[in-house]
């Protein structure tokens, strides 16, 4: 069993940035791959970021060149540092652990944390 804590949602004004946590109950060095997901509320949740254990990332059109992705083995953490901030990526956050494959579908992570929200104001 994994837990996954997010913390760093809060609001902000549009073009700011943010650094958006995610603390595991373990070893995060174990698991694959690693990602961020967003969902606004009506819509589908959107695969954001995803990071694997030797350090590969992938990242949405809607976010290359703002976010990135990264993560600390030694800290059991994962981060999500969020720059140029627009109004639509206003949503609650996910982190989530992907043990098997198909790690490029938000249907095939296995452990989920709570989320946070992020609200970007214009």
């Amino acid at each position: 069993q994994v837990q996954l804590v997010e913390s760093g949602g809060v609001l902000v004004q549009a073009g700011g940035s943010l650094r958006l946590s995610c603390a595991a109950s373990g070893s995060i060095g174990r698991f694959n791959t690693m990602g961020w997901h967003r969902q606004v509320p009506g819509k589908q949740r959107e695969l954001v970021a995803t990071i694997t254990s030797g350090g590969s990332t992938n990242y949405a059109d809607s976010v290359k060149g703002r976010f990135t992705i990264s993560r600390d083995n030694a800290k059991n953490t994962m981060y999500l540092q969020m720059n140029s901030l627009k109004p639509e990526d206003t949503a609650v956050y996910y982190c989530a652990v992907c043990v098997g494959y198909g790690c490029y579908a938000h249907g095939n992570y296995n452990y989920w944390g709570q989320g946070t929200q992020v609200t970007v104001s214009s």
